[in-house]
């Protein structure tokens, strides 16, 4: 339930949901921790200061008009208790999510998501993240305080060159950026018939694009399109399959096998030694 206090919102009794697991754990570049706990970032160009209190997770000056796009950016529609118990039968799984529990898999906006992981292409998360904050402030329009902007539309990255991106730093792939801006605004590329797309057919959409192969669409589509049927294979993924699923992952969690990637993705990543 929300409530107003002043200019501030604030979600009384949600679901478990940390922020820590959920703004930084390899889904999103945009959010940055504070000193207190509390994070800050940039996301379908609202600035927003978010942190726990007490009596509820406090979303700072905040129109009440933004609570349901807040609602939809953290996935807050989606009851994860059920969904988490269907997962704890599976006893890989129950461990992933006993190690955190708190995991929310976010609604991006499918633009920035796309270009995202174009970007996370052989990087590394501090690098990412540096790539995306240049290019927003380069191309982007002023969204917050502190130097803080939107991410470019697709029009305003395909009107630049090769040139303009220099000091982006995103190396090879400023190439695909350009490319995927300017199918999206010629068409070539309909982001916004994908919603509707079933899931192999939106991936072969993304794949029009320079750059783009599987494991990058599919990280697109269930960040930044609300397809939680894809399970994106990065190397950490890779492993668990190899070592924690030899006769494959379950087929009867692949309606949702995006969200269970998640936690064993954070899993993974947060205890290396299961793959000595």
């Amino acid at each position: 339930m929300w409530i107003t206090r002043g200019s501030h919102l604030l979600l009384q009794d949600p679901e478990p949901f940390d922020l820590n697991e959920t703004l930084d754990c390899g889904q999103a570049f945009r959010w940055e921790r504070l000193p207190d706990g509390r994070f800050q970032g940039v996301a379908r160009g609202r600035f927003l200061v978010l942190g726990w209190r007490p009596e509820g997770l406090l979303l700072e000056n905040t129109p009440v008009g933004d609570a349901a796009l807040w609602v939809d950016y953290f996935d807050l529609r989606r009851a994860y208790a059920p969904l988490l118990d269907r997962f704890r039968e599976d006893p890989v799984l129950a461990r992933a999510i006993a190690f955190a529990p708190g995991i929310r898999v976010l609604r991006q906006d499918g633009w920035e998501a796309l270009c995202s992981f174009i970007i996370s292409q052989n990087n590394n998360v501090p690098r990412i993240k540096g790539i995306i904050r240049r290019l927003c402030g380069l191309l982007g329009a002023p969204a917050g305080p502190h130097g803080w902007h939107d991410f470019p539309t697709p029009q305003r990255l395909a009107a630049s060159s090769l040139e303009e991106l220099a000091p982006v730093r995103a190396g090879f792939r400023a190439k695909y950026l350009l490319d995927a801006a300017r199918k999206v605004v010629s068409g070539q590329v309909d982001l916004a018939a994908i919603p509707a797309m079933e899931t192999p057919r939106a991936q072969e959409e993304l794949c029009k694009i320079l750059g783009v192969g599987p494991k990058v669409a599919q990280c697109a589509l269930l960040y930044g399109f609300g397809k939680v049927d894809c399970f994106p294979q990065d190397v950490w993924i890779k492993r668990v399959v190899a070592r924690l699923y030899p006769q494959g992952f379950p087929p009867q969690l692949a309606d949702c096998a995006g969200i269970a990637q998640q936690y064993l993705f954070h899993y993974a990543r947060s205890n290396p030694h299961l793959f000595d």
